[in-house]
């Protein structure tokens, strides 16, 4: 989803931001951060943007009154995707918003970083983007160097591992009449108070409602339904409930468009199981806030996430596990009287 090898670092500020509730202030910087040692960059990249790579929820940036003008991180960002000599002052009014929403005494301050990247890309396409992250987490590293024929140990508190970013967000130059395109990384969950300032309180997101969400959203809930709701309404074998997760997979990966009739009609069949998914996906949609359309094109790329996560293995016990990719009716169950034990038939052609 998201990409950088063709991106680089253009500009960056960096501001400390406390916890108001335990009296805690912030404190902003003159102006941006000089770099002048070429590995300073690419450790900073490396921090920022890794993360990303294995990010695939898409969002936008919203308003709870429907009036998108009124999103302070829409504001902000705007400033300095129109006049990027606006960056540094931007910076500070985001330090400041964030430090306005630090509400909960479970969370903790730390530095803001606020960076300005080149030629990041997002579904193949490099933008520009504006980085927002902030590290809350310190550690202690030991370090080790020769000394006089030997070696020497010292250390350094309060440093931070790049190998692990506590909260960030890339707002892309795209789409700004719809919010943006926004993908978020949030590791810290002191809480479910503490949690959701991040995406909820500071950025105000939403979940784009595109292609790529529509399908993995509809695969997630269909797997859901099969997995959680068919046994309270129907006595279903785990063969059976593998073959229907199959079918629907098979459906995603051979069609271009979803249809939601045509999809429940060749893979579900039964009217009263299809009456209960609709029902199960109109519950998920008020839950979520999140309205899937009855047709919409199919992602390759959400199809091929989700397939990871289709489970097409029948365990038995701790001695066997059947693969099942195909015909459900070339597998059969059945009980032995003499060995008290359940049994699975499996007729095969060939064996490999």
């Amino acid at each position: 989803m998201v990409t950088f090898f063709e991106a680089s670092l253009d500009t960056i500020s960096v501001h400390h931001v406390g916890n108001p509730s335990i009296n805690e202030m912030y404190s902003l910087s003159d102006g941006p951060l000089e770099l002048t040692d070429e590995i300073i960059p690419n450790l900073l990249m490396q921090y920022f943007l890794k993360p990303f790579e294995k990010v695939n929820e898409v969002y936008h940036l919203t308003h709870s009154s429907g009036d998108l003008n009124l999103n302070e991180i829409h504001h902000f960002v705007s400033r300095i995707f129109e006049q990027k000599e606006k960056f540094h002052e931007a910076s500070e009014l985001i330090a400041k918003f964030l430090f306005k929403v630090t509400t909960h005494p479970n969370i903790k301050g730390g530095e803001l970083y606020v960076v300005y990247f080149n030629k990041v890309q997002i579904e193949g396409n490099p933008l520009d983007a504006i980085g927002i992250f902030k590290s809350e987490n310190k550690e202690t590293y030991l370090k080790v160097y020769p000394d006089k024929g030997g070696f020497q140990v010292d250390y350094e508190e309060n440093a931070i591992n790049i190998n692990k970013l506590d909260k960030g967000v890339l707002i892309f130059d795209i789409e700004k009449e719809n919010g943006y395109k926004v993908v978020v990384v949030d590791k810290n969950n002191n809480g479910q108070e503490a949690a959701v300032y991040w995406k909820d309180n500071f950025l105000q997101l939403k979940v784009r409602n595109d292609s790529f969400n529509q399908t993995s959203n509809t695969l997630g809930i269909y797997k859901n339904f099969v997995t959680q709701k068919l046994d309270d309404e129907f006595e279903m074998s785990k063969a059976d409930k593998i073959d229907l997760l199959n079918r629907s997979m098979k459906y995603f990966k051979e069609k271009d468009t979803f249809d939601m009739d045509e999809f429940t009609g060749e893979v579900i069949g039964n009217p009263k199981a299809i009456e209960s998914f609709k029902t199960f996906k109109s519950q998920y949609e008020q839950e979520f806030e999140s309205p899937i359309a009855d047709t919409f094109e199919i992602s390759g790329s959400a199809v091929k996430k989700q397939a990871r996560v289709y489970k097409s293995v029948l365990k038995l016990d701790k001695n066997f596990h059947i693969y099942i990719h195909g015909n459900k009716e070339l597998i059969e169950k059945g009980f032995d009287d003499e060995k008290h034990m359940n049994y699975y038939k499996v007729y095969f052609k060939e064996e490999n």
